[in-house]
């Protein structure tokens, strides 16, 4: 017998390659992507970052909207208290003060009510139960609507939404939408507020100036 010549059976003892084949590579792949996320939404961590940006930031902006509402309203009561001090008792010597001294007040208090109604808290209670909790149909996160809760709902309603992922996603998804549509509203009171602050002095400022210029060298135009 030939030394060269393979002895019987020696082929089924080969060993097997050990370079994946197409098809395991493809299987590994798919099970990599399993693993980042559930339904396609990216990874775990990635989630939990999104949702607490967002929720950090509505709360920065919160806060901005109500310390902007302060300031407006601190300002403007403060310009209030001067005019009605030591501007109103002059105004029956002083005829022509009386219509700058108007337009000032009048733009001071518009500009006091948007900024309150702004920085005022703003609750839309909405009564549900238990029943509309499990079938994920309200939001349980928002204290508004969960009040109307016992506390035995609530808990079962908050164990309930924990068990499924899903469900918890789409409740923080309504809490972060909630909060922008306060947010929004928040803006466009305090938007209106400084509006009217900005228009309104600049006009009473603007009038006190023409109508001293008036009385100081045509006095006879403006009955002094």
């Amino acid at each position: 017998m030939d030394s060269t010549e393979a002895p019987e059976g020696a082929g089924a003892l080969a060993p097997e390659s050990s370079t994946p084949t197409p098809d395991v590579l493809v299987e590994k792949k798919k099970k990599k992507k399993k693993k980042k996320g559930d339904g396609g939404l990216g990874t775990s961590r990635g989630i939990e970052t999104m949702f607490r940006t967002a929720y950090r930031t509505h709360l920065d902006l919160t806060a901005l909207a109500d310390t902007k509402a302060n300031i407006m309203i601190s300002i403007n009561g403060l310009i209030l208290s001067i005019i009605l001090a030591s501007i109103a008792p002059k105004i029956d010597s002083n005829n022509w003060l009386l219509i700058p001294t108007v337009v000032v007040l009048i733009s001071c208090m518009t500009a006091i009510i948007y900024a309150v109604l702004a920085a005022r808290p703003r609750v839309n209670a909405t009564l549900i139960d238990l029943d509309k909790v499990r079938n994920n149909s309200t939001n349980i996160l928002f204290f508004g609507n969960y009040a109307s809760l016992s506390e035995d709902d609530y808990v079962d309603g908050m164990i309930s939404l924990l068990t499924n992922t899903d469900n918890l996603y789409t409740n923080m998804m309504r809490d972060i939408y909630g909060m922008g549509k306060v947010l929004t509203k928040k803006f466009e009171l305090l938007r209106k507020s400084y509006t009217f602050f900005m228009y309104g002095l600049s006009i009473s400022v603007l009038a006190y100036i023409i109508i001293f210029m008036m009385t100081t060298y045509f006095p006879n135009t403006v009955g002094v």
